[in-house]
């Protein structure tokens, strides 16, 4: 067997565990602090496939090997690799408890309402992004994606956010659990030592009970009804054009939207329901102040520029996907801008089919592949005498560009 042992944030390490062990593998601090029987070779946990390498030889001579981890090991931890390597029957794991699970006890909050998402060795947009959405988030940290690349990248966007920076966690002399804004932490030097980062929206935490952990579950309906949302005249992307859009964006969690000459923010509201981070951008001011309501009225966050796309669009992360509801004569100026940048798709709403074939231009020029629909619907109208008639909208031309997949696979999830 292979003794994968959690230590670091909850009780001492047991002596018993590491007794007879022929070989214990660990990171420095873990092996300093274990007591380890003097003839077991000892394996810095460095490089991970150098050390699997020494462990399947050590397996194969039928000795006792020994891991040392932190925390709970199979939650984003080493038990994921010594299972694929040795098979989980092989393996006799003690889990300790996580650095999650032990921050937020810091805190004195419930988790069960948390997302987590591991930024170790990954990008971190994605962590960025669940931070933009959701209002309590876990992120295990790692090299070029600590408390300070977090900090810079939700300044701006979730400047009332606030970030928990846990450090050191279970060590006596060393822990240090610190609150404090965006843009304090993007000041910081962190060093190594920082187990864990919480992204808290204080106005929603903490959140009312739940059954299933995790983030909220996805909407039971959407493309909701034009009366869902705050509009004026009419102005508002409607249910059917915005059913199929969605479908096209396919926002999700970890994704990064933009909704550009967003109006009402019907289609940026429903994304981030869906969600996704999402920025809208309008340039009236009143429009400006009916995404924020619509936003709170479905108690989603949506990040809103003031401004004029394209030149609005610099400065603003690279969105995974775009939704362009607006335009006018600059329309194929702002999906050039647009398809520069999207990572998987572009969508665009056009009432003027004249539009269309600039737009589709600007999409097949930066590279994506290119479809389209008119869409033309009539909804069902009562008349007098308990009759009903079909009422007609006005048409709208639906345009998506797609980039080859080897472009946007690379997107961690």
């Amino acid at each position: 067997m292979i003794t994968v042992v959690g230590t670091g944030t909850g009780a001492p390490l047991d002596d018993d565990v590491t007794a007879g062990a022929d070989l214990v593998v660990g990171a420095q601090r873990h092996l300093r602090a274990a007591r380890l029987p003097q003839e077991a070779e000892r394996v810095v946990l460095g490089a991970l496939s150098p050390a699997l390498d020494t462990v399947e030889r050590y397996v194969d001579k039928g000795r006792r090997v020994v891991v040392l981890a932190s925390g709970d090991p199979g939650f984003f931890g080493i038990v994921r690799a010594l299972a694929e390597r040795f098979g989980p029957g092989l393996l006799d794991v003690r889990p300790g408890v996580s650095s999650v699970a032990t921050a937020f006890a810091r805190l004195g909050l419930p988790w069960d309402d948390a997302v987590v998402v591991s930024a170790h060795g990954r990008e971190p947009r994605t962590a960025v992004n669940v931070c933009r959405a959701h209002p309590k988030v876990a992120v295990l940290t790692g090299p070029g994606a600590g408390p300070a690349e977090l900090g810079a990248a939700l300044a701006e966007s979730c400047a009332e956010r606030v970030l928990v920076v846990a450090s050191a966690l279970g060590d006596p002399a060393r822990e240090r659990v610190e609150r404090m804004t965006p843009q304090e932490a993007a000041a910081r030097d962190w060093g190594t030592a920082v187990s864990v980062v919480l992204s808290v929206d204080p106005s929603r935490v903490p959140g009312p009970a739940r059954t299933v952990a995790g983030p909220r579950p996805v909407p039971v309906e959407w493309a909701l009804a034009e009366e869902a949302f705050e509009h004026r005249d009419s102005m508002i992307t409607k249910f059917e054009v915005r059913a199929l859009a969605l479908a096209r964006l396919a926002p999700r969690l970890g994704d990064l939207v933009w909704d550009v000459g967003a109006g009402s923010g019907s289609v940026a509201v429903e994304c981030a329901r869906l969600g996704a981070a999402v920025t809208a951008v309008e340039q009236a001011a009143d429009g400006v102040e009916r995404i924020l309501a619509n936003a709170a009225a479905h108690r989603v966050d949506v990040h809103v520029v003031h401004g004029t796309a394209p030149a609005a669009l610099d400065g603003l992360a690279d969105p995974d996907a775009v939704f362009v509801g607006g335009g006018g004569r600059e329309l194929p100026a702002i999906v050039t801008a647009c398809a520069a940048r999207a990572r998987r798709t572009v969508v665009i709403a056009m009432a003027a089919l004249d539009r269309v074939p600039a737009a589709r231009e600007a999409l097949v020029a930066a590279g994506f592949s290119c479809d389209g629909v008119l869409l033309q619907s009539s909804r069902l109208a009562p008349l007098p005498g308990d009759v009903t008639r079909l009422a007609a909208t006005n048409p709208v031309f639906l345009l998506w560009g797609t980039r080859p997949a080897a472009h946007s696979e690379g997107v961690a999830q």
